[in-house]
């Protein structure tokens, strides 16, 4: 994961615990998301998820929504080396 991910980034939900072996370690940097320190992580992760619900009924991703404190420690946030997840983040927000 990552070859060619030269802008914006990710979240990345890693139920098997192996995502750490499969991402493209000399491109991208991965972090788990931590509700106290990410909190813009953490509201747009629940937006996003929000409105893929919304727009496509998915069941399963309602259950992401409706248990996200579970959930969160299991997702990534991938964001190419040379980025700063706080300005991505911040970006996206003034876009919206």
């Amino acid at each position: 994961f990552g070859a060619g991910f030269t802008g914006g980034f990710a979240y990345v939900l890693d139920l098997e615990r192996n995502f750490v072996d499969r991402y493209n370690h000399e491109l991208i940097d991965i972090s788990r998301i931590h509700p106290e320190a990410m909190q813009s992580n953490v509201q747009h992760l629940e937006a996003l998820l929000e409105r893929h619900v919304a727009e496509t009924a998915s069941v399963w991703a309602g259950e992401i929504v409706n248990d996200l404190r579970t959930f969160l420690p299991k997702f990534w946030v991938v964001k190419p080396k040379a980025a700063s997840i706080d300005s991505l983040v911040e970006s996206l927000r003034r876009a919206a």
